[in-house]
């Protein structure tokens, strides 16, 4: 018999978790239903936080080796300098085709959906500000941004260490021949972790769908829709760029990590795909040098599905509450977004609190928010594959950018 592929394990196990989900919401109590949904999610939270465990260790080793393996300080800040450049022009993308959809159709002024009392909070803490983002990028400790999964503060230490290491001539290679061993064993944890995924995706699905029920599939279904038809229209565009660098070979990579979006969506985390990425994108033939120093780069700068979700948000709860934005307020709300969200992931409801952020500055009711909590979960799971996408992307076009992709895939299993 034909060997079930990651995939298809997910998606059994995606829909096995749609029909329990659904047979406990309705043949269970209320009490029975929270009850179930409060159990199963430990599976989920558990899987995640084996996820979690490797990123801090995966991130600052494959980094630094990445860095050191780059060389003197003008190729990394070549090659730094076109990631950065894609980061920002993807960005400005999602952005862009989110304010377009949302200003043509205006959801938020169509849905007639109650809104929540003038005194009603989110629950969302909205302390952002540019001095708070600027600050917040260079960690005090590089123990506690390990401690808190604080990719970004992890970034810039090890960008830092990765140079100094390099710098230093002979003695440095010890520390790069450690790390690079260590990156590895963290790699193989990493297929011992992803033979739980199918069951975490199952346990994700049957919770949400145990107390939402299949409102799911039906509430708040036009802006969903759309949102999940920009999804895909992101995707194209993306892909459509990137067949301008590498041809026909958009649809082999597709194929190299179809497993790891699919995981990304059912988990709703990108951060469940992380580890297992680096290796599907050296397979597709990308250097490992660039995939160490481009891919942890991506999960904190270049988060294309969060960034079309912040349009939306915005922009409804906009509508929602009549408030009208001239073509500059909602052109600088774009560049807030776009600043504000770096960093972001693998942060519980993070995107929520920097669109709760963004909307104070234009005298926007936060409480909108409220609309976008009970289908947050749904919505999360498109943009999550989406980061995932986007930053495969950016690694395969810098690599080809660089003239190091190579033509066919390397076997590593």
């Amino acid at each position: 018999m034909p060997k079930i592929s990651l995939t298809g394990w997910i998606m059994i196990a995606m829909l096995a978790g749609v029909l329990l989900g659904l047979w406990v919401h309705y043949n269970g109590t209320p009490g029975q239903v929270s009850s179930f949904s409060d159990g199963i999610s430990i599976v989920t939270d558990a899987f995640l936080r084996l996820i979690k465990m490797i990123i801090a260790p995966l991130v600052f080793s494959s980094l630094v080796v990445g860095i050191a393996k780059l060389g003197d300080v003008k190729t990394v800040g070549r090659i730094g300098g076109k990631t950065l450049l894609w980061f920002m022009g993807a960005s400005l993308l999602s952005l862009l085709l989110g304010l377009v959809v949302m200003h043509n159709l205006g959801l938020g002024s169509e849905l007639n959906l109650p809104l929540p009392a003038a005194g009603a909070t989110t629950g969302l803490e909205s302390t952002i500000s540019f001095k708070n983002f600027i600050t917040h990028i260079f960690p005090t400790s590089i123990f506690e941004a390990m401690a808190t999964n604080q990719i970004l503060q992890i970034v810039i230490f090890a960008v830092f260490f990765g140079i100094a290491t390099a710098s230093i001539g002979e003695q440095g290679k010890v520390v790069i021949k450690a790390l690079d061993s260590v990156s590895l064993i963290i790699l193989r944890m990493t297929g011992y972790v992803m033979y739980l995924a199918p069951v975490a995706a199952m346990a994700a699905i049957a919770s949400v769908m145990a107390v939402k029920g299949p409102e799911l599939l039906y509430t708040y279904g036009k802006f969903i829709l759309t949102f999940y038809l920009s999804v895909l229209g992101l995707w194209v565009i993306l892909l459509l760029i990137a067949s301008l660098f590498i041809g026909r070979r958009v649809f082999e990579l597709v194929l190299n990590i179809k497993d790891m979006i699919l995981l990304a969506f059912s988990t709703a985390s990108s951060e469940a795909a992380f580890p297992r990425l680096i290796v599907e994108l050296e397979n597709f033939g990308c250097p490992p040098k660039i995939v160490s120093f481009v891919l942890p780069l991506g999960y904190s700068f270049n988060l294309d599905g969060s960034m079309l979700y912040m349009s939306f948000a915005s922009l409804f709860v906009a509508q929602a509450y009549g408030v009208q934005l001239t073509l500059g307020q909602e052109v600088s709300m774009l560049l807030v977004l776009m600043l504000t969200s770096k960093g972001i992931a693998g942060v519980p409801r993070a995107a929520l609190v920097v669109v709760a952020g963004t909307l104070s500055l234009y005298n926007i009711p936060q409480q909108g928010l409220l609309l976008l909590l009970g289908i947050d979960q749904i919505l999360d799971m498109a943009r999550s594959a989406t980061n995932v996408l986007g930053n495969s992307i950016a690694s395969v076009v810098v690599s080809k950018w660089e003239g190091e992709l190579e033509g066919s895939p390397v076997n590593i299993k």
